[in-house]
């Protein structure tokens, strides 16, 4: 029986489009999935599963396509709307802010923030959730990931980060993944673009301990401000909600370690960590 491939719908997101551009692209080149996805370091069924939209594009697929099909950065400009569909609608507001701030700052409760998390322990945390497939896991890290590419630009924003002492303490996928994530922090807690800070347990209770906080500074000097629920996020631009989250804010960066101290802490933890893990037999 002759192999009849899936009827794509291109015009119902921006990650279909994606993938009925990659299947017409391919098709003008007389290209089987086979040989395309030798050429861009591929798998077939990864690249049938594009095409079909089942999949979103792994961060490196748009610049493989656009320098096999020479297209410039056609495939580079879907994506970066494809990303965004992944996420919830103020979440997505929230992200074209981010993709432009000149300042990051970030307060966390339980779990490493977005920007600073490592694929193994983006896995295990959304692995976490019930009933989640292998196939949503993979879409949710590329698409964390994604977020990532500023802090590592040419020109990247001031990021700073409070953590919960508590973060560090809760081994999320093991204690191999988090002497890794711990080792990715302690290389960020003092740079000239990034700052990490601890809130020790020693400080007792806080303001924000019913959830994480995110303040952006905007390139024209506005400020925004993103509180993170369970299922959902409340985006706050009214100048005096933002005033009020900024002085929170602020009090616990008073009452957090200074770098070197924080650097201290997760180095001793990471010892414990890797105490803890099975020699490589």
């Amino acid at each position: 029986m002759k192999y009849a491939p899936k009827i794509l719908t291109p015009y119902v997101s921006a990650r279909h489009y994606f993938g009925s551009e990659q299947r017409r692209h391919r098709e003008v080149a007389k290209l089987s999935l086979v040989q395309l996805a030798d050429i861009v370091n591929s798998s077939k069924s990864n690249l049938a599963r594009v095409e079909t939209a089942e999949l979103m594009p792994p961060p490196e697929l748009p610049a493989a396509l656009d320098a096999a099909f020479g297209t410039g950065e056609h495939f580079h400009g879907l994506y970066q709307l494809a990303r965004k569909e992944i996420h919830p609608d103020q979440f997505r507001r929230y992200m074209d802010f981010e993709s432009g701030a000149d300042v990051i700052e970030d307060f966390a409760t339980n779990v490493v923030p977005g920007l600073l998390q490592t694929k193994a322990y983006a896995q295990a945390f959304f692995s976490c959730a019930p009933g989640v497939t292998p196939e949503l896991v993979e879409e949710r890290v590329q698409a964390r990931l994604s977020r990532q590419d500023r802090l590592w630009s040419a020109e990247p924003p001031r990021y700073s980060a409070i953590l919960d002492e508590a973060i560090l303490h809760r081994p999320v996928g093991g204690h191999q993944v988090m002497h890794g994530q711990l080792s990715t922090l302690l290389a960020l807690v003092d740079t000239p673009h990034t700052m990490i800070q601890i809130l020790p347990f020693a400080h007792g209770g806080y303001a924000l301990m019913e959830g994480p906080l995110k303040l952006l500074t905007l390139a024209d000097g506005r400020q925004v401000a993103y509180e993170e629920g369970r299922m959902s996020g409340d985006l706050l631009e009214v100048r005096a909600d933002v005033a009020q989250r900024r002085a929170t804010y602020d009090s616990l960066r008073a009452y957090a370690l200074p770098p070197r101290d924080s650097a201290s802490l997760i180095r001793n933890l990471m010892e414990r960590y890797e105490q803890c893990v099975p020699a490589s037999t």
